[in-house]
């Protein structure tokens, strides 16, 4: 598809999530895009409810995920829980061994905590590489983005034409709340990362991930030692590292 065929058909398919339920968005993704759809799941609620569906649905979806090598134990308890219940595989996208050790030598183990650029120096070798080859040859990008994650992430199209990654994203589970992910996944004996009952309601790698307090906003865990209005890895961002909200047709990361 040519970009002005994808901006076109994202177009359409915002509207058309409105109104179906989230196995109807998925075959409606399905049904309308002949290439490569690519699933980049994290093993949170959120993308672990998208996993039951997609299964559900029996559609045609690569699920993959960004194994930065520091995931929580608990996070790998659950990947295979997980194609073990489905009968599926999830194709792992690691970061390259050599910007790795160039990255530790540069920075130390956990250099990201003493400065941004560190930080996200970090997320660029271990997640925003990555996902670049994981999304490789893909029309669609399929993520578990919830617009009251965060404000950063309010005001998204369900489904936008990423111009820069020449490709369309759908975010399904845009409309849902967290606790209706939770009651579907609890409703349906989806297997959820044990992390989530003690706090941690975002869950990215080990060191760069706490339990919440009482009070704060969902990803407040994440880079807690950061500026609340730098809260993103790189991953939904443009260049400028800004998380663009737009409708669909329009560039949106």
């Amino acid at each position: 598809m040519t970009f002005a065929d994808k901006t076109s058909l994202a177009g359409a398919l915002n509207g058309t999530f409105a109104s179906l339920d989230l196995v109807g968005r998925l075959r409606a993704l399905r049904a309308q895009v002949a290439g490569r759809i690519a699933f980049t799941t994290s093993l949170g609620l959120e993308d672990q409810v998208i996993t039951h569906a997609i299964a559900e649905a029996g559609v045609d979806v690569d699920i993959v995920t960004l194994d930065t090598g520091r995931l929580f134990p608990q996070t790998y308890q659950v990947w295979a829980a997980t194609e073990a219940k489905y009968g599926l595989k999830i194709r792992a996208f690691y970061p390259q061994t050599e910007a790795v050790e160039q990255l530790v030598t540069a920075q130390g183990i956990d250099g990201f905590y003493h400065a941004v650029s560190a930080r996200e120096a970090c997320c660029h070798v271990r997640k925003v590489e990555p996902l670049a080859r994981a999304l490789n040859g893909a029309d669609v990008w399929i993520t578990g983005l919830r617009a009251d994650q965060s404000g950063h992430r309010q005001g998204m199209g369900f489904v936008t034409f990423e111009a820069g990654r020449g490709l369309i994203k759908a975010n399904p589970l845009l409309d849902w709340t967290r606790e209706a992910a939770a009651q579907f996944a609890a409703q349906h004996e989806v297997p959820i990362n044990e992390l989530h009952a003690q706090g941690f309601l975002s869950i990215g790698c080990a060191p760069c991930t706490r339990a919440i307090k009482a009070g704060e906003p969902e990803r407040a865990g994440r880079w807690w030692w950061e500026d609340e209005a730098k809260k993103e890895c790189g991953l939904h961002v443009d260049a400028q590292g800004r998380l663009v909200r737009t409708g669909a047709g329009e560039n949106a990361s």
